[in-house]
């Protein structure tokens, strides 16, 4: 059975002729772009960044409307410049700066338009972030499950999948999209959906973008309310019966829950901690509640900050990593959270070079969706498994592997991976994001919408152009 969204008829908007700016010599800043910082303006130190990585970009430009992000995409086919999507700048890889090219940022690409209330049709720009989509949605009681954090952009998360705190209940991000418009290689602007370039269509519900530039989605809202949601901490005695616990607590759940279990290692003098976080989607309050009592008997509870609160207070603010340390994170997709998953969670979080764990509850309405229906393909999974570290910002690939020694017993029962949680951008890494059948089937759609790898060409597994200690361009971040 899969997930079927409301068919609504997306309407074709004809995109205007647009003619690339004049430029006399490369280095010379180009007009038509929409605000464009380059080296030496004020402003260009915050624009060459994103969360997690820092590039040296030729120019960063901000287009207003679609003919300026068309404009921009000629401009740096013409130039031969390495080009970059940005909508939030979350992603741990880096794609969305590089070195020497073209940064298009869509942060003035924001709107947030509820199209048609009956049918929950919301029309969303690829640079809003989530919170703002939120905030918006609210006063009409709808949201969508899309991520955990405020500050992260729609179009990095759409085009990845969307893991959201509502992801038993409502599926992926891209489980809602029934709609989006796209500026191509060749400058034109097609709107997509099942009916209307179905291929891209596909291949944007979970591809990790680089087909063109995403300037706004449709998406088919959910009534949402208010939710239950908070953390329970508990007492870390016994990892391995810890996580078997809340593994058999979501087991039995329905799908209204969605958790997420964090065992964070003891740092300088604070000792090894853990957290369940949860979220109870369900139209009664009482209802919530008593789907989350069984997480706090898993263990003895220290804080419980569970409270009914809009769904729009969920999406946490972005947080950062202290001055001089970098993040760096891998993640797998388990089918069973068996006993073995189970005793590699529990050593990773213990050992010598322990690392920090998330594992989130999948199934549900997740799973629901038919493997081949999205470029999302991996719906068998009952967990996604989160690792991280953080190390000093000069650290070298060997120093990070080291630092993740520890993962490497996870790693080893995974049968996939998101790719918006995704810490590097290797062969390998593309080959756990999508099994060989949708992988053909991306760069099929790739070589018919981006001959010539104007947006990356990261489904080669071979990424080129990108910031220092960061691979290449590519996808929206």
């Amino acid at each position: 059975m899969s997930i079927q969204a409301p068919r609504i008829q997306v309407p074709s908007v004809q995109a205007p002729s647009v003619q690339a700016p004049s430029v006399q010599a490369r280095g010379r800043t180009p007009a038509g772009l929409g605000d464009v910082v380059v080296p030496g303006d004020d402003g260009y130190e915050e624009a060459r960044r994103t969360v997690f990585a820092t590039g040296s970009p030729a120019l960063v430009t901000r287009p207003r409307d679609e003919a300026e992000v068309a404009a921009a995409v000629a401009y740096a086919a013409r130039e031969g410049l390495p080009l970059s999507v940005r909508s939030g700048g979350h992603g741990l890889t880096g794609r969305a700066t590089n070195d020497g090219g073209l940064v298009v940022d869509l942060r003035h690409l924001d709107a947030v338009e509820v199209v048609d209330a009956h049918h929950r049709l919301v029309r969303v720009g690829a640079g809003a972030t989530w919170g703002r989509v939120a905030a918006a949605l609210a006063p009409h009681g709808l949201a969508i499950s899309s991520g955990d954090t405020a500050s992260v952009g729609v179009g990095g998360l759409t085009l990845g999948g969307g893991v959201g705190w509502m992801v038993r209940r409502h599926g992926l991000t891209v489980d809602a999209l029934v709609g989006a418009r796209v500026v191509l290689a060749d400058g034109r602007t097609v709107v997509v959906s099942r009916n209307s370039h179905a291929g891209l269509f596909w291949a944007l519900r979970g591809g990790g973008g680089g087909f063109g530039v995403v300037t706004g989605v449709d998406l088919v809202a959910a009534r949402v309310g208010d939710v239950r949601y908070g953390a329970i901490g508990l007492a870390l005695d016994d990892p391995a019966r810890l996580v078997a616990g809340w593994r058999d607590v979501l087991r039995e759940a329905d799908e209204e829950l969605s958790s997420t279990l964090v065992l964070a290692p003891p740092v300088s003098d604070r000792p090894a901690s853990a957290s369940v976080l949860v979220c109870a989607s369900h139209d009664d309050a009482a209802a919530a509640e008593r789907a989350v009592e069984p997480l706090r008997r898993l263990g003895t509870v220290l804080s419980d900050t569970v409270a009914t609160v809009p769904y729009a207070d969920v999406l946490a603010e972005g947080g950062h990593h202290p001055p001089g340390l970098r993040l760096v994170g891998r993640n797998v997709l388990v089918p069973r959270l068996d006993d073995d998953v189970v005793a590699a969670v529990a050593a990773a979080s213990a050992g010598d070079r322990p690392v920090a764990l998330a594992l989130r509850a999948l199934g549900g309405a997740f799973s629901r969706v038919l493997p081949d229906a999205t470029a999302f393909a991996h719906r068998d999974a009952e967990a996604l498994v989160v690792g991280g570290t953080v190390v000093p910002q000069d650290a070298s690939d060997a120093d990070v592997e080291d630092a993740l020694a520890g993962w490497r017993g996870v790693a080893a029962h995974g049968t996939g991976a998101y790719v918006n949680f995704q810490g590097t951008d290797t062969a390998a890494d593309l080959h756990a994001a999508y099994p060989p059948a949708t992988l053909a089937r991306l760069r099929a759609v790739k070589r018919s919408y981006d001959p010539g790898g104007l947006f990356g060409r990261h489904l080669d597994g071979a990424p080129a152009g990108a910031p220092a200690g960061a691979p290449g361009p590519g996808a929206a971040s």
